[in-house]
């Protein structure tokens, strides 16, 4: 039940990536998905989740990432996969970024039980 990332990368201020989640088992289609990440040294942080496509697919960004990034998901045969648009890429994004879903694991939305191993981003000058 363990999502699995992938897209990360190294690029320069102001590039694109797009990170991945592909998570397989029905618990991961009804319920929300999230996108975290930790810097070295810091404490993990959100950034963005999307519900479920039966709660309507709303989505929450941390402030730091509004207006940059987008979150979206899609199902590709048996895989739920959610995806993170990260546009206008800054040197404070780099970042381990980790994908979050399951069961309710916490008291806001977001926080669900399952993580991914996570995926680097480095973002330089």
């Amino acid at each position: 039940v363990q999502p699995v990332e992938s897209g990360g990368g190294s690029v320069q201020a102001g590039e694109s990536l797009r990170l991945s989640c592909a998570a397989s088992g029905s618990i991961f289609s009804i319920s929300p998905m999230a996108w975290y990440r930790q810097a070295s040294g810091k404490q993990r942080d959100f950034v963005a989740a999307i519900s479920s496509d039966i709660s309507g697919g709303i989505t929450h960004y941390a402030d730091s990432v509004k207006g940059r990034f987008t979150i979206s998901r899609d199902k590709d045969n048996d895989k739920n996969m959610v995806y993170l648009q990260m546009n206008s890429l800054e040197p404070e994004d780099t970042a381990v970024y980790y994908c979050n879903g399951g069961p309710l694991s916490g008291r806001n939305w977001w926080n669900r039980g399952y993580w991914g191993q996570g995926t680097q981003v480095t973002v330089s000058p």
